[in-house]
């Protein structure tokens, strides 16, 4: 009895064992490791439905790509003949979506290219011949000393500066305008008016810490014209209520009239 029920459960548990592969069957010994195979194991690992192998192009048809737009041919190739291995190269090689629409932008791309401006385009070489210079009346050929002395002599130079000197008008300098509706002292007309130079002390000044008072004061003012004129306005240069000019040569903070006088001499 205990031998009959030994019998019955190898038969159950050999009826439920999954049948093991023959890892060779087909393929000889070892494995498929082909591009097709992997895809299929990836596929059946993530439980998706196997990958089908995509064929080549000379698999799917043999017979030769057509010219289609944007695709050149050489001039030694006949209508009907294949292309040329320099014009498929960059071409995809699978049947996918994503490679006819790469066909498709390429030739797009070469067309607007051959049309841009309608000129074709440049092919840069060492064996080319050097641009020609076109003539440009837009160009000056003063520079030209061949282009200036056929039209140019000693004599028509000494022509051209007495025309050019009796043409020149000297023009004196006047005296600063007074401006109208404006209530505030001129600067320009007390740089003219003054004679001595920036540092030299004419005035008196009388105080505690007259440079520390003026570096506060002085970072007050937007610009030095500006200072100036605040200074004139309250009494300056004999008065320097804020103390401005603490060294008392009449000009406040860093103003300096020498620009305005220098402007008058040129």
């Amino acid at each position: 009895m205990r031998n009959i029920l030994a019998a019955v459960a190898v038969g159950v548990l050999s009826a439920c064992a999954p049948a093991v592969p023959d890892s060779g069957a087909g393929v000889g010994v070892g494995f498929d490791n082909s591009l097709s195979a992997q895809r299929a194991r990836e596929a059946a690992l993530a439980g998706q439905a196997p990958v089908q192998a995509i064929p080549s192009a000379t698999a799917v048809s043999g017979q030769a790509l057509p010219p289609g737009p944007g695709i050149r041919r050489s001039a030694t190739t006949a209508p009907g003949a294949p292309l040329s291995a320099t014009s498929t190269a960059a071409l995809p090689q699978q049947g996918t979506a994503e490679s006819g629409d790469a066909i498709l932008e390429a030739a797009a791309s070469l067309r607007e290219t051959e049309a841009n401006s309608g000129v074709a385009p440049l092919q840069a070489s060492p064996s080319n011949p050097a641009p020609a210079l076109l003539s440009n009346p837009a160009i000056s050929d003063e520079n030209d000393f061949s282009a200036v002395s056929q039209r140019e002599s000693i004599e028509s130079d000494a022509e051209r500066i007495a025309r050019n000197r009796a043409q020149m008008q000297v023009i004196q300098p006047t005296a600063v305008p007074t401006r109208e509706g404006i209530d505030q002292p001129n600067i320009v007309q007390y740089a003219l008016e003054t004679r001595h130079a920036k540092g030299t002390r004419l005035y008196t000044r009388a105080g505690i810490n007259l440079a520390g008072r003026s570096q506060r004061n002085c970072a007050g003012f937007a610009s030095a014209d500006q200072a100036q004129i605040e200074f004139l306005a309250n009494g300056g240069p004999r008065r320097d209520r804020r103390s401005l000019d603490p060294d008392g040569d009449g000009f406040a903070c860093a103003w300096d009239p020498a620009p305005f006088r220098a402007a008058v001499q040129n």
